[in-house]
């Protein structure tokens, strides 16, 4: 008996593909070209977005247990002890005025080697394990979303990460070190005294977050195109950030954009539609994830896929072929 066709809810529907390119559609990657893609693929980028969400899953659960988990009081004011010894050795009305008012300063410290400590310590172990593998899988989708290939959601995942386990492993070990370290060095120069030299140092290290964090379009890309040592790729990406300078600063401009209205949506309305703060969970990441595969994979494609232009060849009378010879 043959079964009738009924419509399927289509947008978690892993088997279902989006429109190909049409015969004879001009795949040039120009602005106009990433909205018709990105609408063609909106509905992928939604579901390749819940997947992306779990890379962020225990970066939320480690900030939620700090600022949700045990707390001591802790003393804030630095002229608690003096006031003290003040008070012991010679009470004063003055004093003691002073002193209450000290240790009435005191902020929330969470409790050392308690229970979320060790939950926030194996969630760190988890990013650090999975992170390398989850954007290689999500990296290669959003490249074949780019491309226009056919894209099976979860075979594809799953597909990307068994073929770039090692690697996948190793350039996420990596990447969590590099994002780890140049954070630690942004915020500690920010915060350091003023000083000719500290502005020197946070000036670069500004940089070398802003060059790093575009290198990072190039990295996994390559990773998942070609057979290459992560030496390779790494000085690869280097050169890219400057070659496709103006694809990766309107990529940038495409993600903050994107990012700053999604701000405005929950600071002004997101008390009055709760919602407002749901949305960005469900399309921030495989957005801001097209925008810059758009951006940077052209850049792959023309200086490492396509093959270089045909020398042209010029002929000389003596190299014609005579009328009548084959």
């Amino acid at each position: 008996m043959a079964l009738t066709g009924k419509k399927k809810f289509k947008l978690l529907d892993p088997m279902r593909d989006g429109k190909g390119v049409e015969k004879g559609e001009d795949t040039t990657p120009t602005l106009g070209r990433f909205f018709k893609l990105w609408g063609r693929k909106f509905w992928k980028l939604i579901s390749l977005n819940l997947l992306m969400v779990v890379q962020v899953i225990p970066l939320l659960l480690i900030a939620w247990l700090y600022f949700a988990g045990p707390k001591v009081p802790t003393l804030y004011s630095p002229l608690y002890a003096p006031l003290l010894g003040a008070q012991t050795a010679a009470p004063t009305t003055v004093g003691m005025t002073l002193f209450n008012s000290a240790a009435g300063l005191m902020h929330q410290t969470p409790v050392f080697n308690s229970w979320a400590n060790w939950v926030m310590g194996a969630l760190v172990v988890i990013q650090l394990v999975t992170y390398g593998w989850q954007r290689t899988a999500t990296t290669y989708i959003l490249r074949n979303l780019v491309r226009g290939d056919g894209v099976f959601m979860f075979s594809d995942y799953f597909y990307a990460i068994r073929r770039n386990l090692k690697q996948g492993f190793v350039m996420g070990l990596i990447d969590c070190a590099a994002l780890f370290a140049l954070g630690f060095d942004l915020f500690y120069f920010l915060n350091a005294p003023t000083t000719g030299w500290n502005n020197v140092m946070y000036f670069m290290i500004f940089a070398l977050v802003f060059i790093y964090g575009v290198m990072r379009f190039y990295t996994y890309l390559m990773m998942v195109t070609f057979d290459m040592k992560l030496s390779k790729i790494f000085k690869n990406a280097l050169i890219f950030t400057v070659m496709g300078f103006k694809r990766n600063i309107m990529a940038l401009l495409g993600m903050g954009t994107l990012t700053a209205f999604f701000a405005v949506l929950i600071i002004f309305f997101g008390r009055i539609i709760p919602a407002f703060f749901i949305i960005p969970f469900l399309c921030l990441l495989g957005f801001c994830g097209f925008m810059y595969t758009y951006a940077a994979y052209p850049v792959i494609e023309k200086y490492m896929i396509a093959p270089p232009p045909a020398k042209a060849t010029v002929t000389t009378e003596s190299e014609e072929t005579p009328a009548g010879e084959e």
